[in-house]
């Protein structure tokens, strides 16, 4: 796991954040439930106040390694569903 993360710089602590992409975007969270290093409790939470598209999948913080498939099955569906909606005719309000 540790090859597949990079180091983050200490400056990204001082960023300031005017509005969180969560706030005004779709977004969708696949929850570990064996995550020993974020508890599931916590990702409910993350994800709820996020209003996240959830899926709950058995494995631990390197999902993306024991449950591959999942991964890239919440992947398709963000997709598909960023894809879809970017092809609805935009309607202008006044």
């Amino acid at each position: 796991m540790a090859d597949s993360q990079v180091p983050w710089g200490v400056t990204a602590l001082g960023g300031t954040i005017s509005e969180p992409a969560w706030r005004s975007k779709p977004s969708w969270y696949l929850i570990a439930t064996d995550d020993r290093m974020i508890p599931p409790p916590a990702q409910q939470f993350m994800s709820k106040r996020a209003g996240s598209t959830v899926v709950e999948v058995k494995g631990s913080h390197a999902v993306y390694v024991s449950q591959p498939s999942a991964v890239a099955a919440i992947i398709e569906k963000a997709a598909l569903a960023a894809t879809s909606a970017s092809a609805q005719p935009q309607v202008a309000v006044k």
